[in-house]
């Protein structure tokens, strides 16, 4: 039976190996390709589909430096005529990174601490056609479901993610593409459904409950 055909997406070279040995541990895996970036990994993937030789799932970071992030690598992925499955392997579990991701096309949503017998089994199930999630962030949504609060949407959110790097209204406006009013809509909206009456405390809340990224927070 032919391996499972492994790309490696992490901008750390020693993140990326200590994959290549887990991985190498598990019968019937091999990794194919490495890439420390979102554009590296896309030539990758059709540079090996163009040989006859494609990989059969993709293990993608987020954050990557100053090179394309794992999500815009990810849908850019996910547009080819033949993508494969795209898991992110990450160390962030925020609202914003995972509806970002599966916005995306990502097939699943890993976290770096997983133990190795998780993230084989979540390729496997990736290459199956599953959707695979780490059991943390399953529990966080399972957990969400049963006792649901008034969910932020993915606007509310990328305004909350501007909000947190400091930017004015006029700023983040632009950045959005709507009036300054409309991001003050918004902003009545988000505090209402945090329970809160001032940006700061927002944010504090945001960030607390894991729906966006602690600011300056690396992988």
């Amino acid at each position: 039976m032919k391996d499972i055909r492994v790309l490696l997406v992490d901008d750390h070279p020693v993140v990326r190996a200590g994959l290549r040995a887990m991985l190498a541990a598990f019968e019937g895996i091999s990794v194919a390709a490495e890439a420390s970036e979102g554009e590296a990994a896309l030539n990758e993937v059709k540079r090996l589909q163009m040989l006859g030789d494609p990989v059969d799932v993709v293990l993608m970071d987020l954050q990557m430096g100053d090179g394309m992030d794992g999500v815009t690598a990810t849908s850019h992925i996910k547009r080819l005529e033949t993508p494969p499955p795209v898991l992110i392997l990450t160390t962030y579990d925020t609202d914003a990174d995972i509806l970002a991701a599966v916005e995306a096309g990502a097939s699943g949503y890993m976290l770096k601490d997983a133990p190795p017998e998780q993230i084989h089994q979540a390729v496997v199930a990736a290459i199956a056609g599953q959707t695979v999630l780490a059991p943390r962030i399953a529990a966080l949504l399972m957990g969400r479901i049963k006792n649901p609060a008034p969910a932020l949407t993915p606007r509310e959110i990328q305004l909350l993610e501007l909000l947190a790097t400091g930017l004015p209204n006029r700023s983040i406006a632009k950045q959005m593409f709507i009036s300054e009013a409309t991001v003050k809509t918004h902003l009545v909206h988000i505090y209402g459904k945090l329970g809160v009456d001032n940006r700061t405390a927002a944010i504090a809340a945001a960030t607390q409950r894991r729906i966006i990224r602690v600011a300056g927070q690396q992988p």
